[in-house]
């Protein structure tokens, strides 16, 4: 029987490797839904494409509930969570809630909320299997070396150091938009481009290690490896380190994602040993501030965490309007995380005002101290 799959941010990067490893595999899924955002003309080319699937426009009037609703009705088997940013959020809350299983891309979902996913998950029996390449590589490196608890003593995240790895931090003062979004090995979108420069996609992904693999912040390291060929790795109990290798192509951990528990052929490029060169070296977190805000904000945990993220989003969209500097975006999320965001109680709504306060105290800082 095909598997039931519904795609969210259908017309972004993760969206459309997601439906290229499904075009690959047609005899096992079943596309039920489609969404974009604002993106109507390409969701309508998408439609022709899967005449069967529901399509949603989550960012006209009312394509929010639109969107939950159809979450709610088409009851795929596995939901892809291809949404950029917070908007994520509520969107795999309904996938969760309609007992779908989450492959989720949109790591904001876990930093935001992932004692409150976590829970909904467990209550409803859903799996939530990581896409993101880093999560992807420790989750399976997990499933496959880990038959108990406690054996791992240490999460290694990888990072390509984006753009500006070998800038002074000098030179990144002046950088512009354009050269942010210029990356060295990962074609992606907008938002997340600019994330990698800066390293929060980086400080993103030590939040969501820590809530979905169980581990302290302590535990979570991360390693500059500009190849992007180990996706990462896993120092075991007996000081033995495990990694993932391949191609740095997302088709790879979306089409473990689809067929999980299973691992079957994927069609993809595989690594050629004969003229490859691996490095690695530590980050510099002078230069890439948004490493250590990370670390500290899963340490204070409440909703440091969410605090982190929405500040940064608004960072991030007012560098990309050149409102700001590229060395601001931590300036500003580091002013947020100085705020008070303890709390021992967490539901949604207080993960939305959170939200809400964090991005406008971030708007409030550009403009009297930066515009």
């Amino acid at each position: 029987m095909k598997k039931r799959i519904a795609v969210l941010g259908a017309t972004g990067s993760i969206g459309k490797s997601s439906l290229d490893v499904i075009s690959r595999n047609r005899d096992d899924f079943e596309v039920v839904l489609l969404s974009a955002h604002r993106s109507r003309r390409e969701l309508e080319a998408l439609s022709s494409q899967w005449p069967c699937a529901v399509c949603v426009l989550s960012g006209e009037e009312g394509g929010k509930e639109k969107l939950t609703q159809a979450i709610a009705n088409v009851r795929a088997d596995i939901t892809i969570n291809g949404i950029s940013g917070g908007a994520g959020l509520e969107p795999s809350l309904a996938a969760i809630e309609s007992g779908s299983n989450l492959a989720l891309a949109n790591k904001e979902t876990i930093v935001m909320a992932g004692e409150i996913v976590f829970h909904l998950a467990r209550e409803k029996n859903v799996k939530i299997i990581p896409v993101d390449s880093e999560h992807s590589a420790i989750f399976h490196l997990i499933e496959s070396h880990c038959r108990r608890e406690n054996l791992v003593e240490e999460i290694i995240l990888t990072a390509s150091g984006g753009p500006f790895l070998n800038l002074s931090l000098k030179e990144m003062e002046s950088v512009s938009p354009e050269d942010a979004l210029s990356h060295p090995t990962w074609k992606m979108g907008p938002k997340i481009t600019i994330d990698s420069a800066s390293m929060a996609n980086k400080g993103l992904e030590i939040i969501e290690a820590c809530a979905l693999f169980n581990m302290p912040p302590v535990k979570i390291k991360v390693v500059i490896h500009p190849q992007s060929i180990v996706h990462s790795m896993v120092r075991l109990c007996n000081g033995v380190i495990y990694a993932q290798l391949s191609m740095p192509d997302m088709r790879h951990p979306i089409h473990d994602a689809l067929y999980w528990p299973e691992t079957t052929p994927s069609g993809l490029e595989t690594l050629n040993f004969d003229s490859l060169s691996l490095e690695f070296k530590k980050p510099d977190l002078q230069k890439f501030a948004m490493l250590d805000l990370a670390w500290k904000a899963a340490e204070h945990g409440g909703l440091y965490p969410c605090a982190y993220n929405a500040a940064n989003e608004a960072a991030a969209a007012a560098f990309l309007k050149r409102e700001i500097g590229f060395l601001d975006i931590p300036k500003i999320t580091g002013y947020v995380l100085e705020q008070d965001w303890a709390s021992s109680c967490l539901d949604i709504e207080s993960v939305l005002k959170a939200d809400t306060d964090a991005r406008l105290k971030a708007s409030l800082y550009i403009k009297n101290y930066l515009v």
